[in-house]
């Protein structure tokens, strides 16, 4: 059973960065589709990010595009959220999730790290 722990998280101030980190244990990161979503206060949960665990291929949801960027490390067994220019709205749970396809359903979920971003 694939386990995944994210950390990371904190306050920053508007325009700050903060990187997420998202340790896989129990299997590989590098054969699993992986992604980043976050819940906002009030909100439901929204995808941010996904990078492919065949060719590496990279998507973001456009309020993010040009800020954020989505990396694995497989031989640390980790993926990465760097997220930069940061602003209120990006406030969140940030949760990383794995899923074996392509897609469909994730099949594993990390437990979640808040990100708070100060006027």
């Amino acid at each position: 059973q694939v386990q995944l722990a994210e950390t990371g998280g904190g306050l920053v101030q508007a325009g700050g960065s903060l990187r997420l980190s998202c340790a896989a244990s129990g299997g590989a990161v590098s054969i699993l589709n992986m992604a980043w979503f976050r819940q906002a206060p009030g909100k439901e949960r929204e995808f941010v990010a996904t990078i492919s665990s065949i060719n590496g291929i990279t998507i973001y949801t456009d309020s993010v595009k040009g800020r954020f960027t989505i990396a694995r490390d497989n031989a640390k067994n980790t993926v990465y959220l760097q997220m930069n220019s940061l602003n209120s709205d990006d406030t969140a749970v940030y949760y990383c999730a794995g899923r074996k396809r392509d897609r469909g359903l994730y099949d594993y979920w990390g437990q979640g790290t808040q990100v708070t971003v100060s006027p």
